[in-house]
């Protein structure tokens, strides 16, 4: 993976779909506003990307990188992948199909359905959803878009990376949430060295922990409140070979930790997002991921495709 391709991707996506992929806002805060000793917390606000979540930058590379055939796209999704590409398909004028688990919130499952896309709910899991999906991408020819683990996909994710840069210059350090590791492989190829990118889990969705302890990647269970969007079952290859080279840390976050920080995020500033894009802030108020004095801090609030009624 290298940094051309993110700007080859910066180039595909600059040709007028600002329609269904906005730049997103990026609000910089003193640390002592969330508690915390550095010198500036940036909320990089890619919940409030047209889809609802950074996805949409890596679906719509990737179907803007191939021919389309008659039979259109395919997917297999926790729920903000697929809804990334419904989206780019609808824009597109071709044929969706989704897999989603059976874990996909109901609300993921509602806004497919309601872009067009053909939704099929199969299975416990992600990777189950998956393979699913392999098979009927094989009987149909339609063009397979993976959540996290193509070239395309993790480019795409890569120019919010480029985003930020422009917008605020480079932080001292991002932490990423992590499931298949698409987002964090294209954040920590744009970024390189020049900024500390940390990885950050759910104790019950530990792909890239898992994987360095056993110095490869491995099958992990996957539970927890994140599980819908953070719920892969394994690092994607792109991931593990990126995160090798240009990421130190990979740190594990409790659910009671990640809730906190998602009702949080709600009371006190009126950001309503997912559990998986709360995972930056636990890191900070845990005291998880210590922050030098003088440092500023970026976290991705990489989604808001959820129930809000859940932080009643």
């Amino acid at each position: 993976m290298k940094k051309y391709d993110i700007n080859s991707a910066l180039r595909i996506l600059d040709k007028g779909y600002s329609h269904i992929l906005r730049t997103t806002p990026l609000l910089k805060l003193p640390g002592a506003a969330f508690g915390v000793d550095c010198a500036e917390v940036w909320l990089k606000l890619e919940q409030l990307q047209i889809g609802g979540s950074f996805k949409a930058r890596g679906m719509l590379n990737r179907l803007l990188s191939h021919p389309i055939p008659a039979s259109g796209v395919i997917v297999a999704s926790g729920g903000n992948a697929g809804i990334a590409t419904a989206l780019a398909a609808r824009a597109l004028g071709v044929p969706c199909e989704v897999f989603v688990p059976t874990v996909s919130p109901k609300v993921k499952q509602d806004k497919l359905r309601a872009l067009g896309a053909t939704v099929v709910v199969t299975g416990a899991a992600y990777a189950d959803a998956l393979q699913a999906c392999l098979l009927r991408q094989q009987a149909t020819g339609a063009l397979m878009t993976h959540a996290y683990d193509q070239v395309e996909v993790v480019a795409g994710a890569g120019t919010l990376a480029h985003e930020i840069e422009t917008q605020g210059g480079v932080p001292d350090s991002v932490l990423v949430s992590v499931g298949g590791g698409g987002l964090i492989a294209g954040i920590a190829t744009w970024f390189e060295q020049r900024s500390r990118v940390v990885a950050l889990e759910s104790e019950l969705t530990p792909t890239l922990f898992a994987a360095r302890k056993a110095g490869q990647p491995v099958d992990v269970a996957v539970g927890g409140i994140a599980a819908d969007s953070l719920g892969a079952k394994r690092i994607g290859a792109i991931a593990w070979e990126v995160t090798q080279q240009h990421v130190k840390d990979s740190l594990l976050l409790t659910d009671d930790s990640i809730r906190g920080a998602q009702k949080w995020l709600w009371t006190e500033m009126r950001l309503a997002v997912e559990p998986a894009a709360a995972l930056g802030l636990a890191a900070l108020q845990t005291g998880l991921y210590k922050p030098r004095a003088d440092e500023k801090v970026c976290l991705i609030l990489c989604g808001a495709n959820f129930d809000p009624s859940s932080l009643a």
